[in-house]
């Protein structure tokens, strides 16, 4: 697996000084881009084409803080892509009780939505029946409270948490790495709650990523 922080000469840290990295990234996106070896022999012309493909992927995995622990996690275990992601994450146990309340308002969305339908409730689009007021407000209130609460997961990612993996000593690296899998985890489930309160609000898909938007 490519280390992409070797790529622009990087230690293995979360840390990142930002405006160097893009620097780096605009000498390098020079030194290999194709149009600059279309006189060389084919050999070297592949490599253009391989180093820039790959200086392209450092670079998008590694100028956003959240995507950067992301990948330090893939890279750390080895993974290439990011496995079970189109798996839908399930609630972390501090999260249980807080979701089974938001669970039993979507699910009474749900039942007045499709009055006729059995079986257990599931949260799901609600838009094809109405809302009164009540319900709305409610709904609303719990999406905004979920909000603040991956904007909040986010900052621990970006600082605290980042921080502790940069200063971890070698043995406790595997700790640091697990608190930020666990806070990934939950900013992940909290993700599909919001999208799923959303849906039910008749708001469509929305942007989730709160703290850190990508370009």
């Amino acid at each position: 697996m490519t280390d992409f922080f070797e790529v622009f000469g990087l230690e293995r840290r979360l840390a990142i000084d930002v405006a160097a990295l893009q620097r780096r990234f605009y000498e390098l996106s020079r030194r290999w881009h194709p149009d600059f070896h279309q006189a060389a022999a084919p050999a070297e012309q592949a490599r253009a084409l391989e180093e820039s493909a790959r200086v392209n992927a450092a670079y998008r995995a590694l100028r956003d803080p959240l995507a950067r622990v992301e990948y330090l996690i893939r890279l750390e275990e080895g993974r290439d892509t990011r496995e079970g992601a189109a798996v839908k994450p399930k609630a972390p146990p501090a999260l249980l009780a807080e979701m089974f309340e938001i669970q039993e308002a979507l699910a009474a969305v749900r039942a007045e939505a499709a009055p006729g339908r059995r079986g257990e409730p599931e949260i799901e689009d609600a838009r094809g029946g109405s809302l009164d007021d009540a319900a709305r407000a409610t709904l609303a209130a719990q999406r905004d409270g979920l909000r603040a609460r991956m904007a909040e997961a986010e900052a621990q990612l970006a600082g605290p948490l980042s921080r502790a993996w940069d200063g971890a000593a070698p043995a406790d690296r595997p700790a640091a790495l697990a608190a930020l899998k666990d806070a990934l985890a939950t900013r992940a489930y909290l993700r599909t709650v919001i999208a799923d309160l959303a849906s039910a609000l008749g708001e469509g898909t929305e942007e989730t990523h709160v703290a850190h938007r990508r370009d």
